[in-house]
């Protein structure tokens, strides 16, 4: 038998965190012509999304639906609710709490990092010392990632709002959930969340295109303090259109919808607590493996705590150039690709090879968690990288229930 033979022909798993894996259903909903933009079945389709959407966050707050990556919602978030020259608080765990505050200092706004660094989750003391010493209250957000897409740090967002009523601070809790929405549990009422942003192409499977940002009275009661707020950002005709091309200041993103009503249904289908279940022993599955591998092996989980570990998404640590080298292989012999070490460390560092991250989000089953495990498997077979024996057992065995 030749060694080196390509196993790769059949259908491509992407397991990067995002875009996820998308359903067929989804994709053939979308696979249609475009609709009258003006009336009928697509306005009607439109007002039945928005009471799905805020169900998935769990509010009965407004919603407003942005044509635009998860940047645009982070801006739109900001631009409704904090005036140039204001400030926010942000609690970093890894890149994309330093991404919203360079947004918020893009905007203007005056922004004030605390970096926990990119392996463990924030220290609510910490940020409730800053809340102490804003005698004033300059501080006028909190600006929350819920899951950090780059080092899969799950964040408590719920000791957030207790360190703000403690301190009796009235700066509004936003709260990031582009990784988490529909995979880690979040409920934005129950836990005081007055602002949520998402996106649609990681848990809710829909393919990039369109952003969600959910509100609660509070942050409209900031919003009409507002001096000024762009046409095209204001969320108030998106919420609360008087006709319906407001919902997104014009054109419709007319096949987006169709997909989001089909994922809508596969969610609510399912069942919110399932679906948070699924990904749970999911994930649980793929840290067993990788504890397994580690045990004998330079294959570390990023966080090491298991409380905060986001079940949509793992951060690896392997050694340089070892990632690098272990995703090439797995996409040039299997056509499994894996997700980038983002963030972890500057581009052009040698070590930026050294990490890679699974995403376990949206779309996924255990026969595919199985697969993507028993590639990794493979190449570190074809790598000859020592690891642990015994992890696809381990894996299994989270997966039958045992």
């Amino acid at each position: 038998m030749t060694a080196n033979i390509s196993l790769s022909q059949g259908r491509a798993y992407m397991a990067i965190p995002g875009p996820s894996v998308i359903p067929d259903q989804v994709l053939q909903a979308m696979h249609r012509p475009a609709p009258n933009i003006y009336a009928g079945e697509l306005v009607e389709l439109t007002h039945s999304l928005v009471p799905d959407l805020a169900a998935v966050a769990r509010t009965s707050g407004s919603t407003a639906i942005y044509i635009g990556n998860g940047h645009a919602a982070w801006e739109a978030a900001l631009a409704n609710t904090v005036a140039p020259g204001e400030k926010v608080l942000i609690p970093a765990t890894g890149r994309f709490g330093h991404g919203w505050a360079d947004i918020a200092q893009g905007l203007g706004i005056d922004t004030e990092i605390i970096d926990f660094g990119k392996s463990k989750p924030w220290d609510a003391d910490r940020v409730a010392e800053a809340l102490r010493s804003d005698k004033g209250h300059e501080i006028k957000a909190i600006l929350a990632v819920h899951v950090d897409t780059s080092s899969s740090v799950k964040n408590d967002i719920t000791a957030l709002r207790a360190v703000l009523d403690e301190v009796g601070h009235p700066a509004l809790l936003m709260a990031d959930c582009i990784a988490s929405l529909g995979c880690d549990r979040f409920e934005m009422d129950a836990w005081g969340v007055d602002v949520t942003v998402t996106g649609c192409q990681k848990g809710l499977m829909v393919p990039p295109g369109m952003s969600f940002v959910f509100f609660n009275d509070k942050a409209q009661e900031k919003r009409v303090t507002m001096p000024l707020v762009s046409r095209y950002w204001d969320w108030e005709p998106r919420a609360n259109p008087a006709e319906y091309y407001q919902h997104f200041a014009g054109t419709a993103p007319t096949n987006h919808l169709y997909g989001l009503r089909c994922a809508l249904d596969m969610i609510h289908g399912e069942g919110m607590d399932h679906v948070w279940a699924r990904h749970e022993r999911l994930a649980r599955a793929v840290w067993a493996a990788c504890e397994v591998w580690g045990s004998e092996g330079p294959l570390k989980l990023n966080v090491e705590d298991l409380d905060h570990r986001s079940c949509a998404v793992t951060a690896l640590r392997i050694g340089s150039p070892l990632g690098t080298a272990l995703r090439e292989w797995t996409e040039h012999n299997l056509n499994l690709t894996l997700g980038i070490g983002l963030g972890m460390a500057e581009p052009g560092d040698p070590s930026w090879h050294g990490f890679f991250r699974l995403g376990h989000m949206g779309h996924v089953n255990g026969q595919m968690i199985l697969a993507l495990l028993g590639g990794l498997e493979a190449g570190m077979a074809a790598l000859d990288i020592p690891r642990g024996r015994g992890a696809l057992d381990a894996a299994a065995a989270v997966i039958a229930g045992q």
